[in-house]
C-alpha cells in the first residue's frame, strides 16, 4: 500500500520523540564593516590596455580624434551621402573623406559594406599602436591560437543589406549579389579581421550585437578571454555605419533622433533641459587587450589597464530604460565589483549620455544611487561631439577614457546651455576642457533591449 505521510513529515514525527539536541549558537553577521575590494594581482590575469585604433568624424588618427573632443568641436553637419530633403532629420555626425589606403587592398575596398572597413582599419591602427604592425617581426612572434578577436556591430552592414533589398525589388532575385548575406551580417567584421592576411589570428572569435551596449560587451567578454586563459591577445571593440537611409528614417520614425535641422551643431545636448533626442553617427574603436605577462614579456608600452566590467538588463522595455535606473546601477556595481574598486576611488564617468529625454535621466539616476559624493567626479558626454555611434559608442568612449588617463585632460561637455538640476551635483567638463588626474574611470553604455554594459579602466601601476 501507498504511503500517504511524506519522509520529510515522518522525520519531524521522530525528532519529536527525540532527546533534546545542543543548539549552536547564532553566527554573528556585522553589516556595519565591507570587505575592502581586491584587485586582481597575477599577472597572467591582469588584462592591459596597449593599443587603441579609431575611424571617426575626427579623422583615422587617435591623436586626432582626440584634439577634436579636446577642442570641443561638433562633428555634426548636413548629409550629403544620400538625398536626405525628405526626411525629418537631415543631419548626422557623417564621417567624410575616409580612406582605407595602405589598409585594404582596392578589391576588398570597393566590394566591403563600410562597418566592415571601419572595423578593419581602426584594427590594424590599434595593432600599430600595439607593436604588431602587419607584417612586423613582433607580429610574427605572436602565437596565433592564442590571440583572438571580439569586434561587435549594432546593425552590422547596414548598407550592403539595403542595396540587396533594392536589387531584388528592382530587379528581381537572381541579380541580388552573392555577397549580399554574407557583408550584412554583424559578425563579419570580426571575422574579416582574423581573416586579414597579415593577421590571421585563430583564437577566440565572436561577435556581440547588443545595440548601444555592444562595445563595452566585447571588451568584457574579450578581456574573460585572458583572465581565464584561453588567450593572450584579444583585439577587441565595435564598429558602425549606420549614416543610411533606413537607419535614420527608422530612428526618425522612434523620435529618437534631434530635429535641429537649422543648426545641426548644438543638435546633441546630453543633460541640457531642451534636449529632443540624439544626433546619429558612425565610425568604430578598437583595443588591444593582452595579459600583462605577455605584455611585459614583449616589453610594449601599457597605456592604461582593463580592471573589470559587467553587463546586465533592465528587463523593463524594448526602447526605453528603467525610469529608476537600478538595471544600469547594478551594473555599474557589478563592474567596480569584478575590478575590485571601491565607488570612492572612482573620479570620472564617461557617461553613455545620449541627448535623450528619458535616457540621460535615467542613468544620472544611475550613478547617483552608486556614487555618494558626485561632486568629486568629473563626468563628460562624448556623444555631445561625435553623436551616437551606436555599437561603435562604447569603443570610441573607451578610447576616450584611456586618453583622459593617458593624456590628464578631459573633454568637455558641448551644447549644455541649460543644465538639467538633475546633474547640478556632478561637474559635467561644461564646454571647456579641464585637466583632471583620473585615478580610476568607468564608461557606461546602455542599449535598446535593456542592455546594460559598463567597464572600469585604470592608470597602469606594476
Amino acid at each position: 500500500m501507498q504511503t500517504l505521510v511524506s519522509p520529510v513529515l515522518d522525520a519531524t514525527a521522530a525528532a519529536a520523540h527525540s532527546p533534546p539536541r545542543a543548539q549552536p549558537l547564532p553566527r554573528r553577521v556585522s553589516f556595519s564593516v565591507a570587505r575592502a575590494p581586491r584587485r586582481e594581482s597575477d599577472p597572467k590575469k591582469r588584462v592591459v590596455v596597449t593599443g587603441t585604433g579609431v575611424v571617426s568624424v575626427f579623422g583615422n588618427d587617435v591623436g586626432a580624434f582626440y584634439d577634436g573632443l579636446l577642442a570641443g568641436t561638433s562633428g555634426a553637419g548636413r548629409i550629403d551621402r544620400f538625398d536626405a530633403s525628405g526626411f525629418s532629420t537631415r543631419f548626422a555626425a557623417q564621417i567624410r573623406g575616409f580612406s582605407c589606403d595602405g589598409h585594404i587592398d582596392g578589391e576588398s575596398d570597393r566590394r566591403l559594406d563600410d562597418c566592415q572597413r571601419y572595423a578593419l582599419v581602426a584594427a590594424r591602427k590599434a595593432l600599430e599602436s600595439a607593436g604588431l604592425a602587419v607584417g612586423s617581426r613582433a607580429m610574427g612572434k605572436i602565437d596565433q591560437y592564442r590571440a583572438g578577436v571580439v569586434i561587435g556591430s549594432g546593425l552590422g552592414g547596414v548598407r550592403e543589406f539595403s542595396a540587396g533589398v533594392q536589387d531584388l525589388v528592382r530587379k528581381g532575385p537572381k541579380k541580388i549579389s552573392a555577397c549580399s548575406i554574407p557583408l550584412s551580417m554583424p559578425n563579419a567584421a570580426s571575422a574579416l579581421v582574423s581573416i586579414d592576411a597579415g593577421i590571421g589570428f585563430r583564437g577566440p572569435n565572436f561577435s556581440i550585437a547588443t545595440a548601444c551596449a555592444t562595445s563595452n560587451h566585447c571588451f568584457h567578454s574579450a578581456a574573460d578571454q585572458i583572465r581565464l586563459g584561453r588567450a593572450d591577445v584579444m583585439v577587441a571593440g565595435g564598429a558602425e555605419a549606420a549614416v543610411a537611409p533606413v537607419c535614420l528614417a527608422g530612428f526618425a520614425a522612434l523620435g529618437a533622433l534631434s530635429r535641429r535641422n537649422g543648426d545641426p551643431g548644438t543638435a546633441s545636448r546630453p543633460w541640457d533641459r531642451d534636449r529632443d533626442g540624439f544626433v546619429l553617427g558612425e565610425g568604430a574603436g578598437i583595443l588591444v587587450l593582452e595579459s600583462l605577462e605577455h605584455a611585459m614579456r614583449r616589453g610594449v608600452p601599457i597605456l592604461a589597464e582593463y580592471l573589470g566590467g559587467a553587463a546586465t538588463c533592465d528587463a523593463h522595455h524594448l526602447m526605453n530604460p528603467r525610469p529608476d535606473g537600478r538595471g544600469a546601477s547594478l551594473c555599474i556595481k557589478r563592474s567596480l565589483e569584478d575590478a575590485g574598486v571601491a565607488p570612492e576611488e572612482v573620479n570620472y564617468v564617461n557617461a553613455h549620455a545620449t541627448s535623450s529625454p528619458a535616457g540621460d535621466m535615467a542613468e544620472v539616476e544611475a550613478l547617483k544611487q552608486v556614487f555618494k559624493n558626485p561632486s568629486q567626479i568629473k563626468m563628460n558626454a562624448t556623444k555631445s561631439m561625435i553623436g551616437h555611434c551606436l555599437g561603435a559608442a562604447g569603443g570610441l568612449e573607451a578610447i576616450a577614457t584611456i586618453k583622459a588617463i593617458t593624456t590628464g585632460w578631459v573633454h568637455p561637455t558641448i551644447n549644455l546651455f541649460n543644465p538639467d538640476p538633475a546633474v547640478d551635483e556632478f561637474d559635467t567638463v561644461r564646454e571647456v576642457k579641464q585637466l583632471h588626474e583620473v585615478h580610476v574611470g568607468i564608461s557606461n553604455s546602455f542599449g535598446f533591449g535593456g542592455h546594460n554594459s559598463v567597464v572600469v579602466f585604470a592608470p597602469f601601476r606594476p
